[in-house]
């Protein structure tokens, strides 16, 4: 599979596995990708699910940290054919009033969306934070062994702590925002990893938006792809690789899998200890996915939902963490929060003229097989009466199709391990640098190592750095 040329090989071709063979080509190497499906791009991929012209993304949508990562800024990839589009308002959170409350780009404009208990509270942390924003993400995105600015994390985990211990917000309006953004973490709301994604998410919002790549996340996967390649780089596709010995004698390897595929592929080139911290490693909950091929756009009550690219849906602070939870205690929730995008409102490629694809998920416990599609629906026509009325075709994936459709996703997590506490700062094992393995020969590029979950490339660029780091002490 691989060629005695090869000086580093990727086992695995998404927006991680691209990164790190990207940063290993940019120092002259002779890297290649190798990938077990026929199109790259693991969890950036599109495709027709529905009807004809449809085009759906079949995971990850909304790209914030993709315009936000410190890596994918130096890669100039809109001259691989990547255009981000903006919708007029990045995200809303509808409520069972009729009314919405809209993240903004505009700190005051979400503020002023806020019962007035908690509009100086608000314009106070996400103001001083957005004069910090770079420095939080370059902290978060390589935050081993140390932030590299200390200071402005500091000032980010303060808020985070105060969230998840309720001293934040006290309206509802406000609550309810964060409430949908802290759900992003696949794990309780009152815990710091869930306000630490939120309150990240929220910035990234006023810093760079929520945008979609015009004609869908695959067009991401192929920009990286087509970069790599005018370095030099290699792209194989379907060859799903069983085992270390196909890939020959290339001077590094690097896995974008989780470890359960790891030790699968691996193990026996990694002593007994670390393949016993893998075997430790945990799962998170799974998703139920459904894509709609839509005869014209959502009906929403409130007006603001008709220009924003994504929506949660879920109603109150209190509903969402209730579902959230039940969803860790391994229930399925009658309510489940849903996350929704639209992208076709801004991007006439997604479908044919006067139609819409929507593209929605919940939560669900780890491998299961319940059909929540009824559940999702409801939750979409309580806020959009008459939303029924426009489906033309509906597309749904359990967590067993998402496994198969990409082997990272055990048991349906996409986001590449369970996120508490210690497994979100200790993950995959405890080990200084956490994408390299006692073996000097292999690394791990998934999500599964910092800075976790997410289409931003930085657990490759952290892998791929480490791994040159390693080679340079072989010369």
């Amino acid at each position: 599979m691989a060629s005695a040329e090869d000086d580093a090989v990727v086992v695995g071709s998404g927006p991680n596995g691209l990164a790190a063979a990207i940063v290993l080509a940019e120092q002259g190497l002779r890297v290649r990708v190798v990938e077990g499906r026929e199109t790259i791009g693991g969890g950036a991929r599109t495709a027709e699910l529905t009807e004809p012209g449809f085009l759906h993304d079949i995971c990850s949508a909304v790209h914030p940290l993709g315009v936000a990562s410190p890596f994918f800024k130096t890669l100039n990839l809109e001259e691989h054919g990547l255009n981000w589009l903006h919708p007029p308002v990045p995200l809303v959170h509808p409520l069972d009033d009729g009314s919405a409350v809209a993240l903004e780009r505009s700190v005051e404009a979400t503020a002023a969306g806020f019962d007035a208990v908690d509009r100086r509270a608000y314009q106070k942390m996400m103001g001083g934070l957005m004069t910090r924003w770079e420095a939080v993400t370059a902290s978060i995105c390589k935050p081993l062994p140390w932030p590299k600015h200390p200071l402005a994390m500091a000032s980010f985990g303060g808020y985070v702590l105060r969230g998840s211990g309720g001293m934040l917000f006290k309206g509802e309006r406000a609550r309810a925002l964060m409430g949908g953004l802290c759900a992003h973490g696949f794990t309780r709301l009152d815990r710091p990893p869930a306000w630490a994604i939120g309150l990240f998410l929220g910035l990234l919002g006023h810093a760079v938006g929520w945008p979609i790549p015009r004609g869908g996340a695959q067009q991401i996967s192929d920009a990286l792809g087509r970069k790599l390649e005018s370095m030099g780089g290699r792209i194989e596709t379907e060859r799903m690789v069983q085992s270390l010995d196909e890939l020959g004698d290339a001077r590094a390897v690097l896995f974008e899998v989780t470890p359960r595929q790891l030790l699968s592929i691996a193990g026996d080139a990694l002593p007994a200890g670390y393949q016993r911290g893998l075997k430790r490693f945990r799962y998170g909950p799974g998703v139920f996915k459904m894509d709609f091929a839509l005869d014209g756009p959502i009906p929403w009550r409130a007006e603001v939902c008709r220009r924003a690219g994504t929506l949660h849906l879920g109603g109150t602070f209190e509903e969402v963490a209730a579902s959230e939870k039940a969803v860790l205690a391994g229930e399925h929730p009658k309510r489940p929060f849903v996350l929704l995008a639209q992208p076709s409102i801004i991007d006439a490629s997604r479908a044919p003229a006067g139609k819409h694809a929507v593209w929605a998920y919940c939560h669900v416990p780890n491998g299961s097989t319940v059909d929540m599609s009824e559940a999702i629906e409801r939750q979409i026509e309580r806020f959009a009466p008459g939303f029924r009325e426009r489906i033309i075709s509906r597309a749904i994936m359990n967590t067993h199709d998402m496994h198969r459709h990409n082997p990272n996703y055990i048991g349906g997590d996409i986001n590449g391990g369970a996120a508490d506490l210690p497994q979100v700062l200790l993950r995959p094992v405890m080990r200084w640098q956490p994408w390299t393995t006692p073996n000097p020969r292999l690394f791990l590029c998934s999500a599964s190592t910092p800075p976790g979950g997410g289409i931003h490339g930085m657990c490759g660029y952290n892998a791929a750095t480490a791994a040159l780091k390693q080679l340079q002490r072989q010369k």
